[in-house]
């Protein structure tokens, strides 16, 4: 009993968490997710290990409780541990109280966490220079020096602007942060993903308006945990700025606000911009949550995985680096967001042809593990029929490793399939799918100058997946902005794998809108 007090006068934290019992609401979808993100970090957090103490209040009053909530609630603890791919290692029991106090320690083998990272907002904000700055923790020389580490393409380069999808990476050991001297090193990056308990992978997207679909695609495509939306002080909420926030959250992503450029205006124009980013918040019903030091950023993270309507707001200079240290102390604390999907998925992003290896396909893991040298599915093909084909190496920003899982962006190098019969969108799976040409999808308007009606032709972005659908029927004769409706669609040109729960955004021009698949036609 006397490891119990101690336990209980050390309080929540790292890796010790108080629960007084559980039951079966907790496995509930969005309740067990919660719960396992929290465990997951709680194991990070103790390099491998984590301490639950049941019978015991938030607050760390002793209660007991009786012991057939005990054993259920040691049933809930299991199915959470091996949903993180952890177990339970020991029990200790107590009584007390004529109930039984117990403590319950979960190992994870490697424990080793990764999240995904999505930036965006408004062209010229300052998104690529942010993440350089993180992942070296060098300040910027007020011209963007640190973007070039994001910008690959030569007119990227030259014109200052992002153009594609880019990743970088940063990670942590011990809690400390591991970074890069030099970004455009494959070996450097490949050293991170060897070395760190916990890795931070970022997907750099796109602020330029003519290139919204690529920003999209990189917010849907990847399975990303968090959205990090980008302000400029010297600029405030912008149009692009909304519909960025907007795609966030019509995805259910937990968002976080950086506003950058802090050095360049002046306390009162700092303050009425960080009054406008609140105001947007509210208004699409979030909760800001200004953070000023690394215990607002802990308090936070653990906000946010219990409360995705929270949204932290940070101020940050890439000049002087103020606010780093809180968005690395944030993202230090964030846990990986859980799915309850378990079998094997991952939406193809890109396709290359690689000298002495052959065809490489690379995307985010969507679920499951993928493994060195098994066979999985690949498809579908344009007769709607999927194929095996043999994995034969993977690759984690350069860096080989023999399994996946999900979260984990990846590059797979393919036998049993020829580069020019692939295309984006397509999928890999650990079981063979069947193609969809017809769906039914619950649809919300956003904008449209007009009315729309059946044979309404808008571009459909759902993961990775950008092709064009037609209304072939719906629920009501036409529909506006602001309206939701019940909508038949159909690929237009290729069969794809969509399934039902799976949200999506729709535009044609600046007509914009959202849906959710809620019936598959095969």
């Amino acid at each position: 009993m006397e490891k119990v007090l101690q336990l209980v006068r050390r309080g929540e934290g790292e890796n010790i968490e108080f629960k007084e019992f559980l039951t079966s609401y907790h496995l509930r979808e969005g309740r067990f997710r919660q719960l396992a993100c929290q465990m997951n970090h709680r194991i990070i957090m103790g390099k491998g290990k984590a301490i639950y103490v049941i019978g015991v209040s938030d607050s760390g009053q002793i209660r007991g409780i009786e012991e057939k909530k005990f054993e259920e609630t040691l049933d809930v603890l299991k199915r959470l541990a091996e949903e993180v791919e952890a177990e339970i290692s020991s029990v200790e029991r107590y009584s007390v109280n004529g109930g039984v106090v117990g403590i319950v320690e979960i190992r994870k083998a490697n424990a080793k966490e990764h999240i995904l990272v999505g930036t965006a907002g408004h062209v010229d904000h300052g998104k690529s220079t942010l993440v350089g700055c993180l992942i070296t923790g060098k300040p910027d020389d007020g011209d963007g020096a640190t973007r070039i580490y994001l910008d690959v393409l030569k007119h990227e380069i030259e014109r200052g602007l992002s153009a594609e999808i880019n990743f970088a990476v940063f990670g942590y050991k011990n809690g400390k942060t591991l970074r890069l001297k030099n970004p455009m090193s494959k070996g450097e990056k490949a050293l991170v993903v060897e070395n760190a308990d916990k890795l931070v992978s970022f997907v750099d997207t796109v602020g330029h308006e003519p290139w919204l679909r690529t920003t999209i695609r990189g917010l849907l495509g990847q399975k990303i945990d968090y959205g990090l939306l980008v302000v400029a002080a010297d600029d405030g909420v912008m149009r692009t700025t909304k519909e960025h926030l907007g795609i966030m959250l019509a995805m259910d992503l937990p968002v976080i606000v950086a506003i950058t450029k802090a050095d360049m205006v002046s306390r009162e124009g700092l303050d009425e911009v960080i009054q406008e980013v609140s105001s947007t918040l509210r208004r699409v019903g979030r909760v800001p949550m200004l953070v000023k030091t690394e215990r607002d950023a802990r308090m936070a993270a653990e906000l946010m995985a219990e409360n995705r309507l929270v949204v932290p707001v940070i101020v940050t200079s890439a000049i002087t680096l103020q606010g780093y240290d809180i968005l690395e102390e944030m993202f230090l604390h964030l846990p990986k967001r859980y799915t309850a999907e378990k079998d094997f998925l991952m939406y193809i992003d890109k396709i290359y042809r690689v000298t002495g290896v052959g065809t490489v396909v690379s995307g985010s893991v969507k679920s499951g593990e993928l493994r060195e040298g098994e066979e999985v599915y690949i498809g579908p093909f344009e007769d709607g029929e999927f194929r095996k084909v043999r994995v034969q190496s993977i690759e984690m920003h350069h860096y080989r490793i023999d399994k996946a899982k999900s979260g984990d962006i990846i590059g797979a190098a393919l036998k049993g399939v020829r580069y020019d019969e692939l295309r984006r969108g397509m999928v890999l799976s650990r079981n063979e799918l069947s193609a969809v040409w017809e769906f039914e999808a619950d649809v919300y308007v956003f904008t449209h100058p007009t009315l729309i009606s059946t044979g309404y032709e808008p571009v459909m972005h759902v993961e990775t997946i950008s092709e064009t659908v037609t209304f072939v029927d719906m629920d009501k004769e036409y529909l506006k902005s602001g309206d939701r409706g019940k909508v038949r669609m159909r690929f237009k040109y290729h069969p794809q794998y969509v399934y039902e729960g799976q949200k999506f955004i729709f535009r044609e021009g600046r007509s914009k809108g959202m849906g959710e698949i809620t019936k598959i036609f095969v």
